[in-house]
């Protein structure tokens, strides 16, 4: 009865995954992102900006809305994990904060393909990545509880695994019913359901509500099994929080792997989440794809995405989390210098070939396709092994205190790289040289990850 139960607690667990991945794979990478680019773009372009101008000023726009969005994650993310430590409350946290990434979601429908509120559109943005984020620091605390140490490797690569096919699925649901491709209609070729006008872009605006539908369903399998160990709950004493909040930053003088992991980690998340934000705007813009092709391309990166997950939990549990995340930021630096060194016409100065190779796709397009599968993939084996490598630097019983330091190092620059990206494109007004940050903040990471003991470090 036990192990029955504990499957359920993990299976729970998993389903939070599947249930927040649409707003990773519809809203800030796939759909919306591009979406946002194309509107803004044109309304750029209407105030008489160059086409290329036009393009670096939307890319600039959306770096700034995640920015701030970070910094406000930055400041709070910490103190509210802090504050749930000390409460022995953690589930009500995830209940509020999916509270507040439900009705901002749903209210990016709002986003008109003419005269567009753009910062209205971009703070309701940023609302729904801040409750996204806060919910996931607290389901991540859990972690260390589902299972024994050997099984947490594989245990977060198949959750990861599990939410990518979710992501799968609700692009694959938006692509066949909802999303106009230029014809006015969907990849079925049928009008969008519910009798959303394709003129309007109704179809492609769904995707805010239909993401906050598709969060609101699938985590009843979470609130259902997924329950918090019984216990006294105690009063929230903020004070004491931060406190206890600065004793432990103040321990890591005392702990070295720890330190130099959690340095490395928010260098590496920082540009991964950079590089997923950006993704759908660079598509958009330098190689100038519609909504629909991009939802094409999320499909295939996805289900390719989700098996190197699967694979990488796998690897995870056999060579330990330091070697999979060591092969995920090469790979990942890889792409950018590719994207950086490519455009719509050439590829390192070298000119694409001017006829389709396949299905109607360039030289570039495939080569972003194939970016793309590695930008899902590693970046998803990253995080999983980034979640086991923070399990061997703490112990079930301190967990919340690990997850709590490593929330903060995830959140304390989460602003600095899309700042870097839309300063660079400000400045140079390429969005690829705007992309360049990117590669050095990866290696970074990389070289910090060499004093990481990749036994990890239980504290005293």
């Amino acid at each position: 009865m036990k192990h029955a139960t504990n499957r359920k607690r993990i299976w729970g667990w998993w389903f939070f995954d599947w249930a927040s991945q649409p707003f990773h794979t519809l809203l800030l990478t796939f759909i919306f992102s591009i979406y946002f680019a194309e509107v803004a773009k044109r309304h750029f372009i209407a105030l008489g900006d160059s086409s290329t101008l036009a393009g670096a000023n939307a890319q600039a726009l959306w770096g700034y809305g995640l920015a701030a969005s970070g910094a406000v994650i930055a400041v709070f993310a910490p103190i509210l994990g802090a504050i749930a430590d000390s409460s022995g409350r953690r589930l009500s946290w995830v209940w509020f904060f999916s509270v507040l990434y439900v009705a901002s979601a749903a209210g990016l429908w709002w986003l008109m393909p003419t005269q567009p509120a753009l910062v209205q559109a971009v703070v309701l943005f940023g609302i729904a990545l801040i409750g996204i984020e806060f919910a996931t620091i607290f389901t991540n605390a859990m972690l260390p509880g589902l299972a024994p140490r050997a099984e947490i490797g594989r245990i977060s690569g198949s959750g990861y695994a599990f939410g990518y096919l979710g992501g799968v699925a609700s692009l694959a649901v938006m692509l066949a019913l909802f999303a106009e491709t230029p014809g006015g209609r969907t990849l079925f070729g049928i009008p969008p359901v519910l009798g959303l006008d394709p003129t309007l872009r109704e179809g492609t605006r769904f995707v805010g509500p239909f993401s906050a539908i598709w969060y609101v369903v699938f985590m009843v399998p979470f609130f259902l099994w997924v329950k918090e160990p019984r216990g006294p709950r105690r009063p929230i004493r903020v004070r004491r929080s931060l406190q206890e909040l600065w004793a432990l930053v103040r321990s890591l003088r005392h702990r070295r792997s720890l330190a130099f992991w959690l340095v490395s980690s928010m260098f590496s998340r920082d540009a991964l989440n950079a590089l997923y934000g950006f993704g759908g705007v660079y598509a958009g813009t330098v190689l100038g794809w519609p909504v629909f092709l991009a939802g094409v391309f999320g499909v295939v990166t996805a289900i390719s995405a989700a098996i190197i997950s699967w694979l990488g939990g796998r690897a995870d549990r056999a060579l330990g989390p330091r070697a999979v995340i060591t092969a995920c930021v090469l790979a990942l630096t890889a792409v950018c210098v590719l994207l950086i060194g490519m455009d719509r016409d050439a590829v390192f100065g070298i000119a694409a070939p001017a006829e389709p190779l396949l299905a109607g796709l360039r030289l570039p397009d495939l080569i972003f396709f194939g970016c793309g599968t590695v930008i899902g993939g590693a970046g998803g084996a990253l995080q999983a092994a980034s979640r086991t490598m923070m399990v061997r630097h703490t112990t079930e019983e301190r967990a919340t205190e690990g997850f709590g330091l490593y929330a903060l190092s995830g959140k304390a620059t989460a602003f600095l790289t899309p700042f870097l990206i839309a300063l660079a494109t400000d400045v140079s007004g390429s969005q690829r040289i705007g992309l360049l940050p990117l590669i050095v903040i990866f290696l970074v990471a990389l070289v910090l990850l060499g004093w990481v003991d990749p036994e990890g470090e239980t504290p005293t």
